[in-house]
């Protein structure tokens, strides 16, 4: 094989947060066996040895690390994590670090190691203070904004490269310049912002927190014109889900799942080294193996992942005589409304809105683009 792709949850669920709107917590819940279990050295091993055992020489490997919080598994393994990568890596294969962190836990000595190793972390912050506070509390039910943008400016004083993630609550939709404004003030200049998941099996838009397709709508139209204000300025911020937009209208590949409108080939390994196609579908179907008694290539090949990628490219035939199709792709699977006959994403009329409202800036930026190719 000539690529490897992971996300890891070495805490597995464990968490020092409280976030109101935690989907893992909401699997966890739906499965019978939740394997909620710190991961032992020698599952990180076992995984390790199997990704360059398999992999072609010269060839790519990406390890990312979510949770739960994954910091909660200690500095001790994840410095094993890399020192074992460097002895099974015998065939010059590029390595890349990445973690998903809510930024507590988070130290001088972490971020020394972040630095040596050349981690690229995400930090969730959901936009502003008192919203941030609300949904995403301590165990101890405390808010966490100060603590964690203290964590983000330690991060950029020691070069650590570092990108926030927001999730798109009802109580940010309508307030997308402030909380554009206040990520931009804590000097990172890559943003990525995903609407937040409903519980499974529950009616969607029902939750405090739940975020409606029309509110959706109205925040991204909000954040669009912020963003493309500071693109004409020359103040340019990198906002992942726009730039895929415009790579698209480029003829270019998307940088996700849910805007290229396939599931991705990639395997999530949780702690107890189970293994899933997708972070959004770690549940009792979806469980491909282990890495423990299953090689990787049989994992990537076998029946349930290429039936769980086979779903995933089944556009509603609704949506392929819409005129956005060519940007919408049908969105992201786990998106898809149960309530609607023809299954299209919950957002549909949301980024149609969307589409129409960006459409000629988002050519513009297209035709800019094109000139410095």
């Amino acid at each position: 094989m000539k690529q490897l792709q992971f996300l890891i949850k070495p805490a597995a669920g464990h968490c020092n947060m409280r976030c109101h709107y935690c989907f893992y917590r909401d699997e966890q819940q739906n499965c019978t066996d939740t394997e909620d279990c710190m991961m032992s050295l020698a599952t990180a091993e076992t995984l390790i040895r199997r990704c360059f055992a398999e992999l072609d020489k010269g060839g790519f490997a990406s390890f990312a690390f979510q949770g739960g919080e994954p910091t909660l598994a200690g500095l001790d393994f994840f410095r094993f994590f890399t020192q074992t990568v460097q002895k099974y890596n015998q065939k010059r294969v590029t390595v890349q670090y990445a973690i998903q962190t809510n930024g507590l836990a988070v130290t001088e000595k972490w971020v020394e190691f972040f630095s040596k190793e050349h981690f690229l972390v995400g930090i969730s912050l959901d936009g502003t203070p008192d919203v941030h506070d609300a949904l995403r509390p301590d165990a101890q039910g405390n808010g966490t904004w100060e603590k964690v943008t203290q964590t983000i400016e330690l991060l950029r004083h020691c070069g650590v490269e570092c990108n926030l993630l927001c999730v798109v609550t009802k109580q940010l939709a309508k307030k997308a310049e402030r909380v554009y404004k206040s990520m931009k003030a804590s000097g990172v200049r890559y943003l990525q912002f995903i609407p937040c998941l409903d519980p499974l099996d529950t009616p969607q838009g029902q939750q405090n927190y739940s975020l409606t397709p029309e509110l959706y709508a109205q925040f991204l139209c909000a954040l669009f014109d912020a963003w493309y204000r500071d693109w004409k300025t020359s103040t340019y911020v990198s906002i992942r889900l726009f730039e895929d937009y415009v790579h698209l209208l480029l003829g270019g590949p998307a940088g996700t799942c849910s805007t290229t409108g396939t599931c991705g080939a990639y395997m999530v390994v949780e702690g107890s080294g189970a293994v899933y196609p997708c972070d959004f579908f770690c549940l009792d179907a979806y469980k491909l193996g282990t890495v423990q008694n299953d090689t990787l290539q049989s994992l990537l090949t076998g029946e349930k992942m290429r039936a769980f990628i086979t779903d995933g490219w089944q556009i509603p035939a609704e949506c392929q005589q819409c005129k956005w199709v060519h940007l919408c792709r049908g969105g992201c699977k786990r998106d898809r409304n149960v309530a609607d006959k023809v299954r299209r994403s919950y957002y549909c009329k949301a980024l149609q809105k969307f589409f129409a409202y960006a459409e000629p800036r988002l050519y513009e930026m297209v035709r800019a683009a094109q000139m410095y190719r």
